[in-house]
């Protein structure tokens, strides 16, 4: 599917979140999608094909076509 929006046409990608499909932008990164989830980066961990990312990468981790991410909340209690 192509989509244009402001005179580029932005192609979309299919990926896997925690077990669903979703569709993404191109050239998407891992810091984009936890904003676009509502997530806040130091509240979760992403795996990222079996390699779990470390918090400072995820602004320079793209995603691409077909790439499975599991995303996992921390919850405090007491």
């Amino acid at each position: 599917m192509i989509k244009k929006a402001k005179g580029v046409y932005n192609q979309r990608m299919k990926v896997v979140v925690n077990g669903e499909c979703m569709e993404l932008s191109e050239g998407a990164d891992v810091a984009g999608l936890l904003a676009v989830l509502g997530l806040e980066k130091r509240r979760v961990a992403v795996e990222l094909g079996r390699k779990i990312l470390s918090p400072d990468a995820y602004a320079s981790t793209k995603i691409n076509e077909g790439d499975v991410l599991e995303i996992v909340g921390f919850v405090g209690g007491g």
